[in-house]
């Protein structure tokens, strides 16, 4: 079946470096998951690289699944990119880009392609919920991170030219 996409961009005021170290932080992953979605991290390897994992629990309705994610494609200060390897979607591969936009700002991408578990029936009756829930998760993560950055150049201004 043929992945559906769903893209989420933004302006961010700081360099792409910043923003991709900021993603690299430990803690960031919780601070990007809103309290509605109910995951909690159950393993975090600590890195973006090639190879690094991420293992969470999600609670669909009244179940309770183990999320794996492994991280691919990496490229430092501008990609990485979460391919499930097990979890509640048939494909799912989430693509973070972090493209300059002058010197003191940058474009934030979030790319996911995904195929809803349950074949066809899956996607006719799930795909306007999914991209619901995906757009406002992606609203939330943006602006966090963008709120996040904000506050640690404001604290820390050398961070942006680095």
């Amino acid at each position: 079946m043929t992945p559906q996409v769903f893209i989420k961009r933004s302006r961010i005021e700081a360099p792409a470096e910043a923003v991709f170290a900021w993603h690299k932080l430990p803690g960031a992953l919780e601070c990007l998951t809103p309290s509605w979605e109910h995951v909690q991290v159950l393993e975090d390897s600590g890195s973006l690289e090639n190879g690094a994992r991420v293992v969470l629990l999600t609670k669909i309705g009244p179940f309770h699944l183990k999320w794996v994610a492994e991280h691919r494609d990496y490229q430092e200060g501008r990609q990485f990119r979460d391919v499930q390897t097990s979890g509640p979607f048939a494909v799912w591969i989430h693509t973070h880009r972090f493209e300059p936009a002058g010197p003191n700002a940058s474009w934030l991408e979030d790319r996911v392609e995904y195929v809803l578990p349950g074949g066809y029936l899956g996607k006719l009756f799930g795909s306007g919920f999914a991209r619901r829930k995906l757009q406002r998760l992606f609203d939330y993560r943006h602006r966090v991170t963008a709120e996040q950055i904000s506050a640690l150049l404001s604290t820390h201004p050398r961070t942006a030219t680095r």
